[in-house]
């Protein structure tokens, strides 16, 4: 074969692949935004690792919209659960415990310990340096002096979360190698992060699993018809990911 026709055919080459490519781009766009198509938990979780243009470690998020009633105290979806790959953030969590408990509660990796120091000194300053607080029950009484402080940011501890408790140690432990709160916003729908772009698909997948049997446990009773009414999937400024739902 002489130079020219190699050339002819290595260019001829290279441009079918860069036509493939191309193809094969624009149909996974294509079908990331096609209209109601809905994906199963695995290929939402791989379209959405693909679809991640971020320069930096993106979040991937679940958002869920559920059949309650926000309004009715009785349909409040408010629990916890423990990921068991994390979320892939550095959660700080703030103990507030008495003085016996305070050695512990750092030992297992609490950013912030304190009782009426720790109090006062948000009291004064306004500021929550922290993801997550923990609580004592016998200090609970005290936190009224920062309830709306901390009540407005989300950040109350609250038997219903699990973050009032006896065993302070043990739950700042359990925080900090994943575990999540969660609960519905005022128009029925409940959001968390699963994990990072980084993670890999079978990581995500476990995530994704696990939160969404805690979200399926945590159905108040008063709720009929259908509970999950639709999921989404999406990576931090990426494009939402329908999902199909099995119930």
């Amino acid at each position: 074969m002489s130079k020219a026709n190699k050339k002819e055919t290595s260019a001829t080459s290279s441009g079918q692949g860069k036509k493939l490519q191309s193809k094969e781009q624009i149909s996974t766009e294509e079908l990331v935004y096609e209209k109601n198509k809905k994906y199963s938990p695995d290929e939402a979780i791989e379209l959405c690792r693909k679809m991640s243009k971020v320069k930096f470690d993106a979040s991937v998020e679940v958002h869920f919209r559920l059949g309650i009633n926000p309004k009715k105290g009785d349909q409040q979806i408010r629990s916890a659960v423990t990921l068991p790959h994390g979320t892939g953030k550095d959660i700080k969590v703030a103990a507030f415990v008495n003085t016996d408990k305070e050695k512990e509660v750092r030992k297992a990796g609490a950013d912030l310990v304190g009782g009426e120091d720790l109090i006062a000194q948000i009291k004064k300053s306004e500021k929550t340096d922290f993801d997550v607080a923990v609580a004592e029950p016998a200090i609970m009484k005290n936190l009224s002096q920062i309830a709306k402080i901390l009540g407005t940011r989300g950040l109350m501890p609250s038997p219903k979360n699990e973050t009032v408790t006896d065993k302070p140690a043990e739950t700042v432990a359990e925080l900090k190698k994943g575990k999540i709160s969660f609960k519905n916003d005022n128009t029925a729908n409940v959001h968390v992060a699963i994990g990072k772009i980084s993670f890999d698909k079978e990581k995500l997948k476990e995530n994704y699993n696990t939160f969404l049997e805690a979200l399926k446990k945590a159905k108040p009773a008063g709720v009929k018809g259908t509970y999950i009414k639709n999921i989404t999937l999406s990576s931090t400024m990426g494009p939402g990911i329908k999902v199909s739902i099995d119930q």
